[in-house]
């Protein structure tokens, strides 16, 4: 029922048809097929007309386009492939019959292909919806419109279509949101406990939204939700929450509250070199090269490979393995070559620890032994772990706070999550309100709320299921403070809403450095935090120290804690001097044994 896209169609009928119609004198409006000149008509508004007539009739095929450009007066007739084509009511059809065959597609299961058919419902391609007069619902057809949307709903794209009350919102907000589902954390696959991804993030428990929409029932988003129910509370927490930082109840975390489970997969393979040389899988002995202290290789078994099920923790080997030298060492006494292997071991990454979920063996297409290492570990929400509603609304956790701290009503309901009210008006997220009311209503009334764009239930409605439970139509209670007991004087709005913990953690992203690694070229710290690198301190950060007039700091962190190298220079020729190991002094090339400075 949605887009779709055409399909290379034969364009003889068509050719053949206007080629006998239209006319090779100057009559102002040329003709063209897939952007070949037939000729000229002179009414090519009914030309287009009795075209599309027979496209509806079935004599022309259902997904070629005719259109007239009026700016250009050009007729365009287009049958190639890679058009996006949607469909629409034509409003002309739309007579008792038509409806009445709608109605059958709903309620009967007659296929959605007899409308098209028929002619009720057409394709239109970009082109062709140029010049059409679409009604939103068919409500509002006037008898100016010539068509009407299927559903309101078929306007956005799938993951537009999963955000509820997506049509109160202003459009970047939806935009981001629609982004930010991608990023969720939930259940990618149901195959999820067999299957070897280098990365997974799975929820250890989702739950089904309390506020839909149709989009998310077709699609089966209730069997593998990417999300949780929060009770949140619009307030200023002591600026805990402030630039969309967040509070959030540590208790709730305690409970299970957006815990997920982190999955990487690590691979080692016995790779065959030429000269019958080769990587083993073993625990390295203290010879080989590039050994490792022998508690990293505490977790390994006889064979040099980790059990299921074993902890480990940060840069823990997880498969022992040595490989040949990479040069020919020196021959020794006896004219063999001597051997000394060094450590080529798969260790776990800096600052990752968890469990081995499990262990693989296999052979790749070259026949060499692979290994494939499945790793899990835990993650429970911390400072700086990122959450999003539906509407875009992202944040950071910026302080956890136990239950008994945290504000409660009148009933004992504590908050899962506070956020701050001013992320609300500048950014018009009215949807964001409008499902803190349905999720409450939802909840009291026990049933899920339809939040559908543009066919949703009414905010009115949603008002009254509040009053017939007692509480205020506007979403408001009475809050009292978990560490005084006094009443907070303001009335808190408050309500259920679907919020998602996004796969942007902290633990994936913490980053320091005092001394590391440098580059061979420049000397200066590596980039990156996987590579132990330095942080960036850019044009604009030496820009400000040089406004502060801080010329020390300056030099500190541009050249002391950057690039500084020593090199040793001859006193008479200011040549760079040269290192004699046997003699372990440095001399001049050309001077011999000047003072070297």
């Amino acid at each position: 029922m949605g887009a779709i896209i055409s399909k290379e169609r034969d364009d003889s009928y068509v050719r053949e048809k206007l080629e006998k119609i239209c006319s090779q004198s100057a009559y102002s409006t040329d003709v063209y097929v897939n952007g070949v000149l037939i000729g000229s008509h002179p009414e090519p508004k009914k030309l287009v007309e009795d075209l599309r007539e027979e496209r509806r009739n079935g004599k022309i095929d259902y997904d070629v386009s005719i259109a007239y450009e009026e700016r250009n007066n050009e007729v365009q007739v287009y049958s190639g492939a890679g058009r996006i084509l949607r469909p629409l009511i034509v409003v002309k059809n739309l007579n008792k019959k038509g409806d009445g065959l709608i109605e059958d597609v709903k309620n009967k299961g007659l296929k959605f292909e007899v409308l098209v058919k028929k002619g009720i419902v057409e394709y239109v391609d970009a082109a062709e919806e140029e010049e059409a007069y679409i009604a939103i619902t068919r409500d509002k057809i006037t008898t100016e419109h010539t068509h009407a949307e299927i559903t309101p709903s078929i306007l956005t794209s799938i993951a537009e279509g999963y955000i509820p009350f997506a049509n109160y919102n202003s459009a970047p907000r939806v935009e981001m949101a629609s982004a930010m589902a991608k990023q969720a954390v939930g259940i990618p696959t149901t195959s999820f406990p067999s299957r070897l991804d280098s990365l997974m993030h799975v929820m250890d428990y989702p739950q089904r939204p309390v506020v839909r929409t149709d989009v998310s029932e077709i699609f089966h988003f209730d069997k593998m939700p990417a999300g949780q129910n929060f009770v949140v509370a619009l307030l200023s927490y002591e600026g805990y929450n402030m630039e969309d930082a967040i509070v959030i109840n540590q208790s709730s975390l305690e409970r299970g509250l957006g815990r997920s489970t982190f999955y990487r997969t690590y691979t080692a393979e016995e790779v065959h070199y030429h000269g019958a040389q080769q990587d083993r899988f073993e625990i390295p002995k203290e010879d080989v090269e590039g050994h490792l202290p022998a508690d990293a290789y505490k977790n390994l078994s006889n064979d040099g490979i980790i059990l299921p099920e074993t902890e480990f923790g940060s840069e823990d080997v997880l498969v022992g393995k040595t490989a040949p030298p990479r040069f020919l060492e020196e021959i020794s006494m006896f004219g063999r070559i001597a051997e000394r292997r060094r450590d080529a071991s798969v260790t776990a990454n800096e600052m990752e620890s968890g469990w081995i979920e499990s262990v693989v063996l296999t052979e790749t297409d070259e026949g060499n032994t692979m290994i494939k290492i499945k790793t899990r570990s835990p993650r429970i929400p911390e400072i700086g772990d990122k959450l999003a509603s539906r509407y875009g609304q992202k944040g950071v956790i910026g302080m956890t706070v136990r239950q008994e701290d945290m504000p409660f009503t009148n009933e004992g309901i504590v908050p899962d999550l506070i956020m701050n009210p001013h992320a609300i008006p500048s950014r018009t997220t009215v949807g964001h309100l409008i499902e803190m009311l349905g999720g409450t209503a939802g909840c009291l009334d026990g049933r899920f709320i339809d939040g559908t764009a543009f066919e949703n239930e009414k905010e009115s409605d949603l008002r009254k299921v509040l009053e017939n439970f007692g509480f205020k139509n506007n979403g408001k209670q009475i809050l009292y403070d978990g560490r005084t007991g006094e009443k907070i004087e303001a009335e808190i709005f408050i309500g259920v809403i679907y919020y998602q913990r996004l796969h942007h953690m902290v633990a994936n992203k913490i980053h320091t450095r005092a001394k590391g690694p440098v580059q061979m070229l420049t000397r200066q710290p590596t980039e990156g935090r996987a590579k132990h690198g330095g942080l960036r301190f850019g044009e604009m950060e030496r820009d400000c120290l040089i406004g502060h007039g801080a010329s020390a700091v300056l030099k500190d962190r541009l050249l002391d804690e950057s690039d500084k190298v020593k090199i040793p220079l001859c006193s008479k020729c200011g040549v760079m001097a040269v290192h004699d190991y046997e003699r372990n002094k440095f001399t001049c090339p050309v001077c011999g044994d000047s003072q070297v400075y």
